[in-house]
């Protein structure tokens, strides 16, 4: 059930939801992963409208991890733009498929395949009800698409980012390494500075930070967790601008 007293209640949200969710346990699209990501959306947007999603591209192609002897880091990250192009079309036919309304918008241009993004688009979208994916992330290089949401949230005035991951929420150490890793509820995000927490990139982390924009991280494959978020449960990992004491979190 919803949260009564969900301060998030009317969005906007920003769900920021990496490429690789779409290819499953493999790259590419997976049917079966794409349909499940699109189902959890629809559930979430059922509850708050006002949705947008930011989608990542490394299913299909990650600029980072180029070859420099192949394509030069500027080109490559280019490459990743389109790649998430491809994942927003992808999802928004899925979408539009169960009779969703759905808008993709590009900072790249992309011809007649999508509209160019501006934030007066996606607000107006936004309020008419319509689910809205950004893709090719801020148009230029040396951005991660972790920046491109956090500044996508900025301008849509989003009350949070949801960082839909595949992991429950943000550790205290390495939970692939350590048996012993303990997942924390809620956390400031000096504390999560202090402790050299791995929650979003640093670009990304400083402006979610300077900005007061709070993040939650979740496992976007447990199903419901995406309701469960815009509807102002506690799920996964809530970064909030607010000392939080953490041996009495982890104690509960």
């Amino acid at each position: 059930m919803p949260n009564p007293n969900n301060e998030l209640d009317g969005g906007p949200f920003l769900i920021k939801l990496s490429g690789e969710a779409f290819g499953g346990n493999g790259e590419g699209v997976d049917g079966g992963a794409l349909e499940f990501l699109g189902r959890e959306l629809l559930s979430a947007w059922r509850e708050q409208c006002k949705i947008c999603v930011v989608v990542g591209g490394g299913n299909f192609y990650r600029g980072r991890e180029a070859m420099s002897a192949t394509i030069d880091r500027i080109h490559a990250d280019h490459v990743g733009m389109l790649a998430t192009v491809m994942n927003g079309v992808i999802l928004q036919q899925w979408v539009q498929a169960q009779g969703v309304p759905s808008k993709v918008l590009s900072s790249i241009p992309v011809g007649t395949i999508c509209d160019l993004y501006s934030p007066e688009l996606a607000k107006e979208a936004l309020n008419a009800g319509v689910l809205v994916i950004l893709v090719g992330g801020i148009g230029n290089p040396f951005v991660t698409t972790d920046t491109a949401a956090t500044l996508r949230a900025l301008e849509i005035g989003a009350k949070i980012l949801i960082k839909a991951t595949r992991v429950e929420g943000v550790f205290d150490r390495d939970p692939e390494l350590f048996d012993t890793a303990i997942k924390i509820d809620e956390l400031s995000f000096d504390t999560a500075l202090a402790q050299q927490l791995k929650v979003m990139d640093a670009a990304a982390f400083a402006l979610c930070r300077d900005n007061e924009l709070s993040i939650r991280v979740l496992d976007v494959f447990d199903a419901g967790n995406l309701r469960r978020a815009v509807c102002g449960d506690e799920v996964g990992t809530l970064v909030i601008d607010r000392s939080v004491d953490h041996e009495s979190n982890n104690s509960q």
